[in-house]
C-alpha cells in the first residue's frame, strides 16, 4: 500500500468506527465500499479483523449493559441464516441479492421507525439472528434486524448487546476465511494498517455515545440503517454499470 492508500484508509475505518462506536453499528457500511475504490487488499479478512477490535472495545465499554442471554439466541439462530445467505448467493444473481437485501433494509427502517414494538422472546431473537446472518453473508449487513429487537432500549443496551453479536459472528467469518486461504500473514499485515484509524473512531465515539443517548438513539438509528439501504441500492445500481 502507498502512503496515501493507507492514510486514506485510515480516515475511511475512523469514520466508521466513530459511527458504530456511537451508534452500535455501520463501520462496513461505510468502510467496505470506499476501501474497496482505496486498495481490494484491504477486503475481506483486514476489515473483518479491525472490526473485532472495535467490537471487543465497545462490548468492554458496554459491559454491564450486553444482553447476555439476547446475544445467545441471535448467535444459534446466526448459523443458519449464514447458510441461507451461501445457498441462496449460489443461485442468486449478485446484483438482485444485494437489492433483495437492500429493500428488507427499509422494511427494518419503517420497523425501526413506526412498526408495533417486537417482544424480546427467543424465537423473535432467533428470527433477528438468522436474519442478520442472511444479510450478513449476502450483503456484509447484518446490523438492521438486530436493531429492529432492540430499538426501545438505552444506547449502552444497543451498542452493547450488538458488539457481543458482532464479535461471535465476526470471529466465525474470519475463522472461516482462514481455511480457504484468505486470512493469513498479508491480511494480519493490512489489518494492522486499519487498526490505529479504528481506535481513534472509537476514542471520538466516546464522547458522540452520551450525546446521542440524550433522546436521539432512535433516531440514530433510523439514519444509520436508511444510510445501509442506500447504500446496498446503490452498490447494486452501479455494479450495473
Amino acid at each position: 500500500m502507498t502512503i496515501v492508500e493507507l492514510l486514506l484508509a485510515s480516515v475511511v475505518v475512523l469514520l466508521g468506527a466513530t459511527i458504530q462506536g456511537a451508534v452500535g453499528f455501520g463501520l462496513g457500511i461505510l468502510a467496505a465500499p470506499l476501501l474497496f475504490l482505496i486498495n481490494p487488499v484491504l477486503l475481506p479478512a483486514p476489515l473483518l479483523s479491525a472490526a473485532v477490535v472495535l467490537t471487543l472495545l465497545t462490548a468492554r465499554r458496554e459491559h454491564h449493559s450486553i444482553d447476555v442471554r439476547g446475544v445467545a439466541w441471535a448467535v444459534i439462530g446466526r448459523i443458519p441464516g449464514a447458510l441461507l445467505g451461501a445457498a441462496t448467493l449460489s443461485v442468486l444473481p449478485k446484483k438482485s441479492m444485494t437489492l433483495m437485501v437492500g429493500a428488507i433494509v427499509f422494511i427494518s427502517v419503517a420497523m425501526i421507525g413506526w412498526g408495533p414494538k417486537i417482544r424480546r422472546t427467543r424465537i423473535s431473537l432467533l428470527g433477528a439472528g438468522t436474519m442478520s446472518g442472511f444479510m450478513g453473508t449476502t450483503a456484509s449487513m447484518g446490523g438492521p434486524p438486530m436493531v429492529v429487537v432492540y430499538r426501545d432500549d438505552s444506547g449502552p443496551r444497543i451498542r452493547g448487546t450488538l458488539a457481543g453479536f458482532f464479535v461471535v459472528g465476526l470471529l466465525i467469518s474470519l475463522t472461516t476465511l482462514a481455511f480457504v486461504g484468505r486470512f493469513g500473514r498479508q491480511e494480519i499485515l493490512a489489518a494492522l494498517t486499519l487498526v490505529p484509524g479504528i481506535v481513534i473512531g472509537f476514542a471520538i465515539s466516546n464522547r458522540i455515545a452520551p450525546v446521542i443517548d440524550r433522546g436521539y438513539t432512535r433516531t440514530a438509528l433510523l439514519v444509520v440503517s436508511a444510510l445501509a439501504g442506500l447504500s446496498l441500492v446503490l452498490r447494486a445500481l452501479l455494479s450495473a454499470q
